[in-house]
């Protein structure tokens, strides 16, 4: 990460806040500034800095791993086989009704769920910020007991997806890229083949271990709140849940974050604002555009911290205290995916892109969804007709008018969001002037 990019947690400690975090942040170090044999680079990505970890299971998870020992787990030589599921009978791969084995007052989710709550303990009802990350639900996909067997694969719905992998491979080839490449072993400990080749059955129960891990996540919520309530910090809490991805979970023949469809970046979020001012908003649905860059304005506002100018989000405090969204609040969303090559995905030799060009960009609103490439064909769907987004219409003539216009408005907000830094300083004959 650019060293010279703020984050929440610096700007909170300009209030007075110690941020702290448990879990983390898959954070990369700005290279130019650290050693390049620091250990935090033969990871997928470290701790954020300004936070201050008091729950972090290490670079490669050996703080929970020796947690585990600690309790009179035995560890198999490859740690991550206690997420295998049990009593796995020979040839059986991919998903299943069987529970991790791992137990459940084991499991990370307990184990983040426990540093969080020593470290609310330990603040003493003093002004606190904890940033408490959960892995789940997140792959391995298998859930101990009894999260595993809480919901019937039949109950589960199927994927969206077309008939056959062939046709879905026909929309794009970046598609095609990723149904040819992403593998069940990625997401199950017992996973062979592609994940394109799941059938619709193992579709589901995959869905119903997801499931699963999201019960389980509830339910250690719930103690969080519980002690909330108990020590009277109920009503002086904000409390913001959220995600930093989706999942595919099978939809277009796909497994995992990535690509351009909805369900890789469409993610929950919910707020609770404990003051009074928020009572009448109260378990209402937001139905306006809102973007994960909001959470720092909204948190940054909320503890009475001037939002630096970098930010590209706007405080969700309106929606909350006044029951709707500003005038000039934003009619479409926007979002960018990055997929160079990386130690799991190679697309660029398959795709014949260079590092550069291997990127995306999304605007989408209530009628249409256009995506950009830098250097592959683009697309465009209907989401009145398709909301699943399965006919692109970028190549019909039809509809040239629509991808221009929506391809301008891509534009405009590329240009409105660029970088700003210096933009309102001027040198004028009485000396240096700063306009906001």
């Amino acid at each position: 990460m650019d060293a010279r990019h703020t984050n929440v947690a610096k700007e909170a400690r300009k209030k007075g806040y110690d941020p702290a975090i448990v879990g983390y942040t898959t954070t990369t170090p700005d290279p130019r500034e650290v050693a390049a044999e620091d250990p935090r680079f033969k990871v997928l990505g470290d701790l954020m800095d300004g936070w201050r970890p008091v729950g972090s299971w290490g670079m490669k998870m050996e703080a929970y791993f020796g947690w585990l020992v600690a309790n009179g787990l035995a560890l198999p030589e490859n740690p991550w086989d206690i997420w295998l599921p049990q009593d796995l009978a020979p040839g059986e791969i991919g998903a299943t009704r069987k529970p991790s084995r791992i137990p459940a007052e084991l499991s990370d989710t307990a184990w983040f769920t426990d540093r969080g709550l020593d470290h609310i303990r330990g603040a003493n009802k003093k002004p606190w910020f904890l940033h408490l990350g959960y892995w789940r639900p997140h792959p391995p996909f298998a859930a101990p007991a009894p999260y595993h067997d809480m919901f019937d694969a039949a109950d589960c719905p199927p994927p969206l997806r077309a008939a056959s992998v062939e046709e879905e491979a026909k929309q794009h080839p970046m598609l095609r890229f990723y149904l040819d490449s992403v593998k069940r072993k990625s997401f199950f400990e017992n996973g062979e083949g592609l994940g394109a080749d799941m059938d619709e059955a193992e579709v589901r129960q995959m869905r119903a271990s997801y499931y699963g891990l999201m019960e389980e996540i509830d339910a250690h919520l719930g103690r969080v709140f519980q002690h909330l309530k108990d020590s009277g910090q109920w009503d002086d809490t904000l409390i913001i849940l959220t995600c930093d991805h989706g999942e595919q979970l099978g939809d277009h023949h796909l497994l995992g974050k990535l690509g351009y469809f909805d369900e890789s970046f469409h993610i929950p979020m919910i707020v609770r604002d404990p003051d009074a001012s928020a009572n009448g908003t109260r378990g209402q649905i937001v139905r306006q555009f809102t973007e994960s860059v909001d959470l720092m304005p909204t948190v940054l506002e909320w503890i009475g911290q001037d939002c630096p100018r970098a930010c590209d989000g706007h405080s969700l405090l309106p929606f909350l205290r006044d029951g709707g969204a500003p005038d000039t609040w934003r009619r479409e969303v926007h979002y960018e995916f990055d997929f160079r090559n990386v130690f799991y995905s190679k697309p660029e030799e398959p795709l014949g892109l260079t590092m550069d060009q291997c990127s995306l960009a999304v605007v989408q609103d209530e009628s249409w969804k256009y995506v950009h490439f830098a250097a592959l064909p683009p697309l465009l769907f209907d989401l009145s007709k398709d909301p699943g987004q399965f006919h692109n219409l970028a190549e019909d003539p039809a509809h040239a008018v629509t991808v221009r216009d929506y391809a301008q408005r891509m534009l405009n907000w590329r240009l409105h969001h660029a970088e700003r830094t210096l933009t309102g300083y001027a040198a004028t004959p009485e000396g240096l002037m700063l306009r906001l």
